[in-house]
């Protein structure tokens, strides 16, 4: 890769623990120290998806530019979970402080025993589709040909509601 290259990348960012906007914004705040955010979709409010007796999410994706290959990203990612206090080994699709997910990285599709880009499952979330199509409705998965109008018009998007901060 070219070390001068930016490339566009998808951020998703969870919270269910804790003061969960505040948990976002500080997510936002560290992120924008390894990439450059060009644009946040709204905040919503979502049930949970894998294990479903636990906390409402909020949720939110981030359209970014960076500099750093996609394995550097995934580091830098994890990093700013393990700041913010995530502990990892918890049991899967739990709750958490804060969660941060590569979903898209330009038009790149990438393998690694780490990192799976596009996002494995992006295609098939609603609580990942619907902030998705807020910034970016038209961004096409590189796999199914699909942008993101046409892969949220497959999925149950119910359970998606969009986030009043309650004074």
């Amino acid at each position: 890769m070219d070390p001068l290259a930016m490339f566009t990348v998808f951020l998703a960012l969870g919270a269910n623990l804790g003061h969960r906007s505040a948990n976002l914004a500080r997510a936002r705040k560290q992120l924008s120290q390894v990439v450059h955010i060009e644009a946040c979709s709204s905040i919503y409010e979502t049930e949970p998806w894998g294990v479903q007796n636990q906390p409402m999410f909020l949720n939110q994706v981030l359209k970014a530019r960076t500099h750093l290959a996609p394995e550097a990203l995934l580091d830098a990612v994890k990093q700013i979970e393990r700041d913010m206090g995530r502990i990892f080994g918890e049991v899967r699709y739990g709750p958490r402080i804060i969660d941060i997910d590569i979903l898209a990285y330009d038009q790149l599709v990438y393998q690694s025993s780490r990192l799976s880009i596009p996002h494995a499952r992006l295609h098939e979330r609603a609580f990942v589709l619907v902030p998705l199509a807020d910034i970016d409705p038209d961004w096409v998965h590189p796999q199914y040909g699909m942008n993101v109008l046409q892969m949220l018009a497959q999925v149950d998007a119910s359970g998606v509601y969009p986030y009043l901060a309650k004074s």
